[in-house]
């Protein structure tokens, strides 16, 4: 397992103390305000990425597609811009670059002409063997215009010799390793596909005759669509005049979601396997209370992401539940940016200390993860100096030791600080009274299940376990990357 670690290992660069967003994906079909519907959907999964975001629609003739820097409100809220994605027929994506550059030619839904018709991809995930595979196709004379792996699924499709769509993206998934949610667009076909294993994830909605893919449940939600159910593992859904037909090329694997979905990822109110994400982090923190029980005056999430794990922590003790913290919903990158003295304000620019609620109070911060330690430092800091006795940590997940390959954003196992340091060694490093995570098992136990490794299905969780349903294939050293990185870091566009 340190092999596999090592050899993908990237050297990531301003990063923060979370796991960075993963993307989402969005398609409508057979819907006169498809685009609009699009747009509604890609909002409600902002959260999932703001870095860039992009539709595609289809009129029955032609394609049409916007991308755009920033965020869905921003880009998609004047009529005018609806009105040129035209047609009963749209796919859209929300960005958070885990593979390839900030640069407009990144963002998504990708667009091809092929011999079997215009093609447009949405992708969310990673992929293991893109740089292998972008490779070959390098050297059998493929041209890539991105830095994006998910160019290598269009090229994959596009150089398949089969002769039917279905076929020829069939024939790409079986090149293509790693975990991915793909919703694609062919001429008046919708088709969304998952990954073997399921690791990202994808849902089938229904509004009116319309059928609808989303990454979660709260973007059918947004629009009044009625969730039919899961993409499931291995799956290629395909939905053509309003028939679903659906094929399963793979052979049978357990199904293995992706923990974090449960843990951070997915919206509150998103639902995961018939229930709804702040029902599952609300157990988590009652198991953590069962595991990790303190003394203390009150119980304080780190806002928004310890929220539900600290009301379920507060309720199974019986303590109170305060706002010690309070978040300041308005900052964006652009006003953290321009200047080194605004940047070392740090955290501050995001919480702030609630005074009277914390001052001489023994309190139990509650977070749902820690990545790298550096805003809990700063934020158990931020408590002591506003007149806290104590500040006792608890974690809402296991301790991060392993990176992701499979569309999260994480640092590298180096920099990962609970898989450098004890629990003892990072409790001092963030200078609080005491520290403790929720066992693997109390995490497993929250979602339903009572013992790990005996319970189907067993999610993806090598976060904690270094335990990868896919093994991955490339050697992602930094010189491999430059060299098949084709477009230069300087463009913008």
């Amino acid at each position: 397992m340190k092999k596999i670690t090592k050899k993908l290992e990237i050297k990531l660069k301003n990063y923060s103390s979370k796991l960075k967003e993963e993307c989402g994906v969005f398609g409508v079909s057979n819907n006169t305000d498809a685009s609009a519907l699009t747009a509604l959907g890609l909002h409600a999964l902002q959260h999932r990425g703001q870095e860039g975001c992009g539709i595609v629609s289809f009129d029955g003739k032609k394609y049409y597609s916007e991308k755009k820097f920033g965020l869905v409100g921003d880009n998609f809220n004047k009529e005018k811009i609806l009105k040129n994605l035209k047609g009963n027929y749209a796919i859209g994506h929300n960005r958070y670059s885990t593979t390839g550059e900030n640069t407009l030619r990144n963002i998504q839904p990708f667009f091809a002409d092929t011999n079997a018709g215009g093609l447009g991809v949405a992708h969310n995930g990673n992929l293991t063997n893109s740089i292998t595979l972008r490779k070959k196709l390098v050297e059998d004379g493929a041209i890539f215009h991105t830095t994006s792996d998910t160019e290598t699924i269009v090229q994959l499709i596009a150089k398949s010799k089969r002769t039917k769509t279905i076929d020829r993206i069939v024939d790409a998934l079986f090149q293509i390793q790693g975990g991915y949610a793909l919703v694609m667009l062919n001429q008046n076909i919708l088709i969304g596909a998952r990954d073997p294993f399921g690791i990202r994830p994808l849902v089938i909605g229904k509004i009116n005759d319309s059928y609808v893919f989303a990454s979660e449940t709260c973007a059918l939600d947004i629009i009044g669509a009625k969730y039919i159910r899961d993409v499931e593992n291995g799956e290629v859904v395909f939905i053509e005049k309003n028939q679903v037909k659906s094929i399963k090329p793979f052979p049978f694997r357990k199904s293995r979601p992706c923990v974090f979905e449960y843990i951070y990822f997915a919206r509150p109110d998103s639902i995961l396997n018939g229930q709804s994400a702040y029902e599952y982090r609300k157990n988590f923190g009652i198991e953590l209370a069962k595991e990790t029980n303190v003394d203390a005056d009150i119980i304080v999430p780190v806002p928004d992401s310890g929220n539900a794990a600290a009301l379920g922590y507060a309720q199974y003790i019986g303590k109170k539940f305060e706002l010690g913290l309070i978040r300041n919903h308005y900052v964006g990158r652009t006003f953290i940016e321009p200047s080194q003295k605004i940047r070392s304000l740090g955290v501050k620019l995001k919480l702030n200390a609630n005074k009277t609620s914390i001052k001489n109070k023994k309190i139990v911060l509650i977070d749902d993860s820690l990545v790298r330690g550096t805003t809990s430092y700063k934020i158990v800091k931020m408590l002591y100096d506003a007149g806290a006795k104590e500040v006792h940590v608890r974690i809402a997940c296991p301790e991060i030791r392993y990176p992701d390959f499979y569309g999260v954003d994480t640092p590298t196992k180096k920099e990962l600080l609970a898989s450098n340091k004890t629990n003892e060694e990072i409790c001092k490093y963030i200078d609080a009274k005491s520290l403790k995570f929720l066992s693997i098992e109390g995490m497993y136990k929250a979602m339903g299940f009572e013992k790990r490794n005996d319970i189907y299905p067993q999610l993806t969780d090598h976060y904690f376990t270094g335990d990868y349903p896919v093994k991955p294939i490339d050697e992602l050293g930094d010189d491999k990357i430059t060299q098949l990185s084709l477009l230069s870091t300087a463009s913008n566009n």
